[in-house]
């Protein structure tokens, strides 16, 4: 069983910054990519950031784009999300995703981390 681990969330003020990690549990799993989301209270899930793990493409949101950055260590099977200029309305539950088959990075994820808190005061 694949376990995903965040850690990295906490509290910022607005314009720092902040540096999430996704460490896999096992070393060898399928994985076409790799992501992020986030959920805020009373919104939806959304997705935030991706990187394909054959070719290292990477795909964001509009809302983060230019401010966030999204890598990966192959050694050590982690995915990190280095985010800057944050605003309060970044804030939200950050999750780690892995996708197994090859398709669309922003949906059709199969494995899910338990999330880590960011929040961004005003």
């Amino acid at each position: 069983q694949v376990q995903l681990v965040e850690s990295g969330g906490g509290l910022v003020q607005a314009g720092g910054s902040l540096r999430l990690s996704c460490a896999a549990s096992v070393r060898t799993f399928s994985r076409a990519a790799m992501g992020w989301f986030r959920q805020a209270p009373g919104k939806e899930r959304e997705f935030v950031a991706a990187i394909r793990w054959t070719d290292g493409n990477t795909y964001y949101s509009n809302s983060v784009k230019g401010r966030f950055t999204i890598s990966r260590d192959n050694a050590k099977i982690t995915v990190y999300l280095q985010m800057n200029s944050l605003k309060p309305e970044d804030t939200a539950v950050y999750y780690c995703a892995a996708r197994a088959l090859v398709g669309g990075v922003t949906s059709g994820y199969d494995y899910w981390g338990q999330g880590t808190q960011v929040t961004v005061s005003s």
